[in-house]
């Protein structure tokens, strides 16, 4: 309520009391009636401050009424002053409303027992007992009742706020994970088309004694990634575009089963990549499905863009789980043939493996401890020296099956786990 509100409020009372007392609506008690005047005066002035200072406000009126009951009373400034308590109680403190009810029921029984004691009639006692009651129990009722409601919209108004916030978060924590798996997904699938593209144009453009055969195999294998990698985000951007289940399109989805054309691929970039496929092959679960198709291309980019041949890829279907192993020779530390990369392969992959429940190891590896027969992929490395190796464990049949032992043959051989030598500066 505005304050010229308030004040027409304020005026309007002192008019009607005004009004009243002229009429003779008060006891006369042998004073001039403008001395009525006075505490009705003193009342109206509570109004003014009703919101501001509730409780400023009832020391006005308790002021006016107690002047009006020794010159009066009047009932214009009775009626003003049920106002004042009203304001006190909705607007003053909780506790304090509270107080005030317990006071003003106490009042009104005592008016009733005086009044009954004064005139020696127990209908008196009634009678001043129900109209103290009205004066000052029902304004302070009312006002308690209202404040009770507007609390209980305010406190129905900060949890409905507070569900917003909450599903506002939730569908951030949703965006991200949206974009995170789109990001993830883009850079599996471009990065291996184009480092083998990067890969053979350097090739080409370092080499000056090329015969005119050998550029025209670099340059289709070239064209063919390209063309490939349009195909896979042309794919992609359909699968974005559509809705609902029309989106699991199965004929699009990539599959572990196509390891043979992820070799080839890398073959034809110039390296040796020799693939083992050990068990018999089986449908899988679409999840593990594709994060084994993802992990092994980008275990393969990497390879291509920082190790060196040969390349050993083993997938083995054994039991509840398939092992997924990719090793490859390391590249020279600090050398010019490694391309530069954006440091997520690792993170992706092993993100991968988590979301399906399987275990990722990727490090150093030294050949004899594969010699001793430490790795159970039934790797064979010939040579000396280190090697990267990538190894990955799925589970498709549940989610601990990847678990249970994958520790003993995930841990064992690796001497620079994460490190940036030769294929893991990824």
């Amino acid at each position: 309520m505005g304050m010229k509100q308030v004040v027409l409020g304020a005026g309007l009372a002192f008019a009607v009391g005004v009004v009243l007392i002229a009429g003779g609506s008060h006891l006369e008690r042998g004073v001039p009636t403008w001395v009525l005047v006075i505490p009705l005066a003193f009342t109206c002035a509570g109004v003014l401050v009703r919101q501001r200072a509730p409780l400023a406000s009832l020391g006005l009126g308790v002021v006016g009424i107690v002047m009006d009951g020794f010159v009066g009373p009047s009932l214009g400034t009775v009626l003003v002053f049920t106002d004042n308590l009203y304001a006190a109680a909705l607007y003053g403190p909780a506790r304090f409303a509270r107080v005030l009810l317990g006071i003003a029921g106490a009042l009104a029984v005592v008016a009733g027992a005086v009044a009954g004691f004064l005139y020696e009639d127990w209908r008196m006692l009634a009678v001043m007992g129900v109209q103290a009651g009205l004066v000052l129990i029902t304004p302070v009722t009312t006002a308690v009742v209202l404040r009770e409601q507007r609390d209980r919209a305010a406190a129905e108004r900060m949890r409905a706020e507070q569900v917003a916030r909450l599903a506002e978060l939730d569908r951030q924590a949703a965006v991200a994970a949206e974009r995170t798996r789109m990001a993830r997904e883009l850079h599996d699938m471009i990065a291996n088309h184009f480092s083998a593209i990067a890969i053979q144009s350097t090739a080409a453009l370092s080499r000056k004694d090329l015969d005119r055969e050998t550029v025209r195999m670099v340059m289709e294998s070239v064209r063919e990634n390209s063309v490939k990698g349009m195909a896979e985000m042309r794919a992609m951007i359909g699968l974005l575009r559509q809705d609902g289940d029309e989106a699991e399109n199965e004929a699009t989805r990539p599959r572990l089963a196509d390891a043979e054309t992820l070799v080839e691929r890398v073959r034809r970039a110039g390296m040796a990549v020799e693939l083992r496929v050990e068990g018999e092959a089986r449908e899988l679960p679409a999840a593990v499905d594709l994060a084994g198709y993802r992990i092994l291309q980008e275990a393969l980019t990497n390879a291509l863009k920082h190790g060196g041949s040969p390349v050993s890829v083993v997938v083995g279907y054994e039991g509840a789980r398939v092992r997924l192993s990719v090793e490859n020779a390391l590249g020279e530390e600090g050398g010019e043939a490694g391309l530069p990369g954006a440091g997520a392969g690792l993170i992706g992959m092993r993100e991968r493996a988590s979301l399906v429940g399987g275990v990722f190891d990727a490090g150093v590896v030294r050949d004899g401890a594969l010699r001793d027969g430490a790795l159970r992929d039934g790797v064979e490395v010939g040579g000396g020296g280190e090697r990267w190796r990538v190894l990955v464990v799925l589970p498709t049949a549940g989610g601990e099956a990847a678990g249970e032992d994958a520790g003993d043959s995930l841990g064992r051989g690796v001497t620079g786990r994460f490190s940036g030598m030769g294929g893991g500066g990824w």
